[in-house]
């Protein structure tokens, strides 16, 4: 190599040195910055404001149990997520409050307190009783108002004691310049603001409370839509947003005994999920006369993950031999809890352990 070629390497190494120098010292600087700037924060507003994801550990998202373990598959996470916002919506009758008062049960059976802000002023207990609910211990308000409802609810939220807070329904939350109004007086986007407001606050304290905040919805048509579906939910966009998860409920079919009607088979999908992965789908019974045929989902969830075994019209679990013809089936776990507790945790079992061969890709 000649000398003229030597210095011009030499003058590039020195270059590259330098920036390389440069580069360190400047980064070196706005770390330094950056933990003055987190230093300054967490004097002005406490410790937990602000940190590295990577310091933060990794838990669980805490669940409560819809009572209905094919539905609490479908959320990924056990049932629905605590400190977060759940929205229920579906066509009329379609099972909505059903569902969330057997969310109320589950609370209810491990300790919590429940609260029901009864917007549409038709809580019916005598079915609620049926359903699981223990109704002496439910907290029950009927607001005259869609501020005085979220404001309730707020108030339980902050209270820090409530586990579960159901509203019934968003449609149902009517702003007090409405109800101050004639009849025929239009009142545009009143409703979104209110709840637009209404979840800026909430979102906040009902993550910190570990409150999960349920409201119910109904579904409306939008006018002047001829492609794609026109159906949209009550109250404006903002609690779109706010969910961390919504599930549409519908009716499949009805369930009949002779020529009378005695239920529905509800057709359930999880359209938004922040908890886990979205778009699942389940499908169970609910009872005129019970709510949620515990029994009957658990005889579906069973056959799906071939822990109990159908042959004909024969249904058995293990050895044992559940009955011929579902309804036996059904009566025989019903009435036997100690067999319901089995069932459900070898249905439980082969979940996670399916969840395990797809997160390892399969079994090898």
């Amino acid at each position: 190599m000649s000398k003229e070629k030597k210095n011009v390497a030499v003058k590039e190494e020195v270059v590259k040195t330098s920036t390389a120098t440069a580069a360190a010292a400047a980064h070196e600087h706005k770390a330094g910055a950056a933990q003055d700037a987190i230093a300054q924060i967490k004097s002005k507003f406490g410790d937990g404001a602000i940190m590295k994801f990577g310091d933060v550990r990794k838990t669980n998202v805490d669940a409560i149990s819809t009572g209905c373990l094919s539905l609490d598959i479908a959320f990924g996470i056990g049932g629905v997520p605590r400190g977060r916002v759940i929205e229920i919506y579906g066509p009329e009758s379609s099972g909505k409050t059903t569902l969330a008062q057997h969310i109320v049960a589950e609370v209810q059976k491990i300790g919590g307190i429940a609260a029901f802000v009864d917007a549409e002023h038709a809580l019916d207990p005598d079915y609620a009783a049926k359903i699981g609910v223990n109704v002496n211990e439910l907290l029950i308000s009927q607001p005259d108002s869609g501020e005085q409802a979220l404001e309730i609810v707020e108030t339980l939220v902050r209270s820090n004691a409530v586990d579960v807070i159901v509203v019934d329904s968003v449609a149902a939350l009517v702003p007090q310049k409405e109800i101050e109004g004639d009849m025929g007086d239009q009142h545009m986007g009143l409703q979104a603001r209110l709840m637009s407001q209404a979840l800026r606050k909430l979102t906040g304290i009902i993550a910190k409370t570990k409150t999960s905040v349920i409201f119910i919805n109904q579904i409306r048509n939008k006018i002047g839509v001829f492609f794609g579906n026109p159906e949209t939910t009550s109250g404006g966009n903002a609690l779109k947003f706010y969910c961390s998860v919504r599930v549409e409920v519908r009716r499949a079919a009805q369930i009949k005994q002779g020529e009378g009607i005695i239920g529905n088979r509800v057709k359930v999908k999880i359209v938004k999920n922040k908890v886990a992965a979205p778009f699942r789908t389940c499908e169970f019974d609910i009872m005129y006369n019970e709510g949620i045929s515990v029994a009957g989902d658990l005889i579906d969830t069973g056959i799906q993950y071939d822990v109990i075994k159908k042959s004909g019209n024969s249904y058995s679990f293990g050895d044992l031999k559940l009955g011929v013809g579902r309804e036996t089936a059904k009566k025989m776990i019903k009435e036997d809890k100690k067999l319901t507790a089995e069932i459900r945790k070898a249905i439980i079992a082969e979940v996670k352990s399916k969840e395990v061969e797809t997160a390892g890709g399969g079994k090898k």
